[in-house]
């Protein structure tokens, strides 16, 4: 038997499921949270580069930056999609 993942509710210190509407705002949030661990993976990569990026590594980590703002462009407001209780 596998771990059940457990939401912590803020403020009144009880533990709950995650709602049906709050896992359909994650899920549509989703392809923005990829895009952006990309983002830092490509960011902690050029910063742990001896020498300075190479123009190679410059333009990943353009394409990158592209890759979120693209995906925030698809990512609309969860109020509007999904109703006030998950905002």
């Amino acid at each position: 038997m596998g771990i059940v993942p457990r939401h912590r509710l803020c403020g009144d210190g009880e533990d709950r499921e995650p709602t049906a509407s709050e896992l359909a705002a994650i899920e549509h949030e989703w392809p923005l949270i990829e895009a952006e661990l990309v983002l830092l993976d490509a960011e902690i990569r050029i910063l742990s580069i001896e020498n300075g990026p190479s123009p190679l590594d410059r333009r990943r980590l353009r394409r990158t930056v592209r890759q979120v703002l693209a995906a925030q462009r698809m990512t609309t407001d969860p109020v509007a999609t999904f109703g006030p209780e998950v905002a």
